[in-house]
């Protein structure tokens, strides 16, 4: 069963998605950025560095609490890009890599992120189409993102 796209659009192959090329794909809703999540994260990848796991000596840290791995704010792209795009009838989605990720703002725990994308081009590769999303990774109620990336995906029949 497909997820249910909130805010964003559906389309439906690849001549749909070709027709977005240069658009803007809105913001998806918020998620609040747990200590638990942060635990896991850390969990996952054995980065247990005092500033993200250690509430009370990140109390006295830098930012007065403990902040989320950038790249635990990077991996949040995925769930919430998919709020904003379902691409139908094709068999393959693929995360391609990365052209430029820059974390201007700590996510401290307990803040909240949304993601506002915008779909820069859809370029032909072998099979299907590759994407190329700006995304801003927003910290509600901060001057600074929390990170700018610019992703590559890769949508095949």
């Amino acid at each position: 069963m497909p997820h249910r796209v909130k805010n964003g659009r559906t389309v439906n192959g690849l001549d749909e998605l070709r027709k977005l090329a240069d658009s803007d794909l809105g913001t998806s809703d918020w998620i609040t950025v747990t200590q638990d999540r942060i635990d896991g994260f850390a969990d996952a990848t054995d980065d247990h560095q005092w500033i993200h796991v250690d509430p009370e000596r990140a109390e006295d840290g830098p930012f007065g609490a403990p902040i989320a791995h950038g790249h635990l704010t990077l991996a949040l792209f995925i769930p919430l890009f998919t709020q904003l795009l379902d691409v139908r009838g094709v068999t393959t989605k693929v995360n391609y890599g990365l052209n430029k990720v820059r974390f201007p703002a700590p996510v401290t725990v307990g803040a909240r992120l949304r993601l506002a994308a915008r779909l820069a081009t859809v370029d032909e590769v072998p099979g299907g189409v590759q994407l190329t999303v700006d995304g801003t990774m927003e910290i509600e109620g901060g001057t600074k993102p929390a990170c700018v990336l610019q992703s590559l995906s890769r949508f095949l029949l």
